[in-house]
C-alpha cells in the first residue's frame, strides 16, 4: 500500500518510491515517497501560511482538536498499534501500549492548552514601577520543525506535535526514514479532526537532507529532536538562532545496594533492559550491584533473560524481536565480543540471527569498552560489582550521558543522597531508569541533550514570553 507525504492539506508523491520492510523478516510492508528540498520549502511554505491561523484557534480549539485525535487514535487501536510493530519491529504488546501512550499525550496536551496564560508582573516591587501594572503573554513561536526517531515513532511525535498544536504553532514533521507510516496515518487523523491545511505537514525521506534543510531553513522558529548526539550537534551547528530541543540518548545506570528487594529489582531491570530490544534512550544498559548481593542477583537476573519469549513482532506472545536493521545487530555483536575480548562474562544470549539478538547479560564489562560508555541501543546489558555507594555513584557519572538514573534501596538517606549526586536529568528511586510517565519533565544533561520533554514543558519551549505594561 503506498503513503504520499502530506503538504498544505493534500497528499503528495515523488518520483522516489521506498518499500518499507519489517525488519524482523524483511517482508514487504508498505510504500512511501522520498522527498527532498523542493517538499521541505513547500512543507515549511504550507506552515507558514497555517501559523496565522494557528495562532488565532483559542485555547477551547486547541482542546478540541487534540481531544478528537486522541479519541481517533484509540479508535484505530489496532490498526495503528500492527502498523508501528510493521515498520519497527517492536512486538506487538508493546507497539499496543506506545499507542495508548500516544493517545495520553495528546490528552495531556489538550489539557496544558487550556492552561497557557502568563503572569502578573509585580511592577511596583521596584520604587520606578509605582502606579504601574504588568503582565506576560505566551505566544506561538510559529513554525516548528519536529524530527522523531523510529523506537517510538508515534508517541515522540505525538510529544512534539501535541504540545506544538497546543501552543498554537504549526508543524513540520520529518519522521524516521525506516518508521514513515505511522506518522503519515497521524496527519490524516489530524485532518479530519479540523487542524487548519498546512497546520501540520509530513515530508519523509533521508534525515541528511530534510533533517539539514529544516534545520538551517529560516521559515523555521524551532526545531525539536530526538536522535544521536552527532545529529544533534550538526543541528544545533545548523540551526543558528533558532530555539533547538534535543534529546541524544543514554547508556543508563541503575544502581542496587544491599538492602534492595531483589522480588522487585530483578524483573523491573530486565524489563528495562530488554523491551524493544532495548531500543529505548533510557532503557537500563548498565546494572550496578553492591558485591554482597551481585551473585544472586546475577543468577536471577539471566534466569529471567533466559525466558523472555523471542519471535515475530506480531505475534502476541512475543517479548524480544528483532533490532531495526541487520546492521544495527552486527554492531551489538561486535560490541560483545569486544567486552568478552577484554575480560567480560557473557553469562547469556548474544547470538545473531539476521536482525534478531538474543538478550545479552554481560559480567564485569571494561568500563572503557564501548558497551560500557556507549549507547548501546540493543538487547545486552552489562552488570557490575561495587563495595560503596560512593563508587556506585562515580561510576555511573563517569558517563558522557546524563539522561535518567535509578537506585533500588530501603534506606531513604542513601536513595537522597543519590537523587543529590547523580547527574542526570531523571533519577528514580526505587525503580529502573527506563520508567516514564508522559507528562513528566523528560530530558537529559552532558551529552544526552538539552530542554525538557512532556507537554506542560514543551509548551514552555514553543512559546515567546511578551511582556505588556501599562501606565495609567
Amino acid at each position: 500500500m503506498e503513503f504520499p507525504m502530506f503538504i498544505g492539506g493534500r497528499y503528495l508523491t515523488t518520483p522516489r518510491a521506498v518499500d518499507i520492510r519489517i525488519p524482523f523478516d524483511g517482508a514487504y510492508f508498505a510504500t512511501v515517497f522520498e522527498g527532498g528540498i523542493e517538499e521541505v520549502d513547500a512543507a515549511v511554505e504550507a506552515a507558514q501560511r497555517a501559523a496565522p491561523a494557528m495562532r488565532r484557534l483559542t485555547l477551547a480549539e486547541r482542546h478540541s482538536i487534540l481531544r478528537q485525535a486522541e479519541a481517533r487514535l484509540l479508535a484505530a487501536k489496532d490498526d495503528m498499534a500492527l502498523t508501528i510493530s510493521s515498520e519497527s519491529g517492536k512486538p506487538l504488546r508493546e507497539a499496543r501500549l506506545e499507542v495508548e501512550r500516544a493517545a495520553q499525550t495528546l490528552m495531556f496536551s489538550a489539557e496544558e492548552a487550556h492552561q497557557l496564560a502568563g503572569e502578573v508582573v509585580p511592577m511596583e516591587a521596584a520604587p520606578a514601577g509605582k502606579g504601574r501594572w504588568a503582565m506576560t503573554l505566551r505566544e506561538p513561536l510559529g513554525v516548528i520543525a519536529a524530527i522523531t526517531p523510529f523506537n517510538f515513532p508515534l508517541n515522540l511525535a505525538m510529544h512534539k506535535i501535541g504540545p506544538a498544536i497546543a501552543a498554537g504553532n504549526a508543524v513540520v514533521h520529518k519522521p524516521a526514514s525506516a518508521t514513515p507510516v505511522s506518522a503519515l496515518k497521524m496527519a490524516a487523523i489530524f485532518a479530519e479532526c479540523g487542524l487548519p491545511p498546512g497546520a501540520l505537514n509530513v515530508v519523509t525521506g533521508p534525515g541528511s537532507v530534510i533533517g539539514d534543510r529544516l534545520s538551517s531553513h529560516p521559515g523555521v522558529r524551532m526545531v525539536t529532536f530526538t536522535g544521536s548526539p552527532d545529529v544533534g550537534l550538526r543541528i544545533r551547528e545548523l540551526a543558528g538562532l533558532k530555539r533547538v530541543t534535543l534529546e541524544l540518548g543514554s547508556n543508563s545506570a541503575v544502581i542496587l545496594e544491599e538492602d534492595a528487594n531483589l522480588d522487585e529489582a530483578v524483573p523491573r531491570c530486565v524489563t528495562g533492559a530488554f523491551a524493544h530490544s532495548g531500543q529505548v534512550c533510557i532503557s537500563v544498559q548498565r546494572i550496578y550491584v553492591h558485591r554482597r548481593i551481585c551473585e544472586r542477583f546475577l543468577e536471577q537476573f539471566v534466569d529471567r533473560a533466559k525466558r523472555l519469549r523471542m519471535g515475530h513482532p506480531h505475534d502476541p506472545e512475543t517479548e524480544v524481536s528483532s533490532l531495526i536493521t541487520e546492521r544495527e545487530a552486527l554492531r551489538i555483536e561486535s560490541w560483545i565480543a569486544e567486552a568478552v575480548a577484554g575480560g567480560a562474562r557473557l553469562l547469556t544470549g548474544g547470538k545473531r540471527t539476521r536482525a534478531t539478538v538474543e538478550p545479552a547479560v554481560l559480567a564485569e564489562a571494561p568500563e572503557n569498552a564501548a558497551i560500557s560508555c556507549r549507547e548501546a541501543f540493543g538487547p545486552v546489558v552489562v552488570v557490575n560489582a561495587y563495595s560503596s555507594l560512593e563508587e556506585a555513584i562515580e561510576r555511573v557519572n563517569a558517563s558522557d550521558y546524563g539522561l535518567q538514573a535509578g537506585i533500588y534501596t530501603r534506606d531513604l538517606e542513601k536513595a537522597f543522597y543519590a537523587a543529590q549526586h547523580v547527574h542526570v536529568g531523571g533519577f528514580l528511586i526505587n525503580d529502573v531508569p527506563q520508567y516514564r510517565l508522559d507528562h513528566m519533565p523528560y530530558g537529559g544533561v552532558k551529552l544526552s541533550g538539552v530542554g525538557r520533554e512532556g507537554p506542560k514543558y514543551a509548551i514552555q519551549e514553543m512559546t515567546e514570553v511578551k511582556l505588556v505594561s501599562w501606565r495609567p
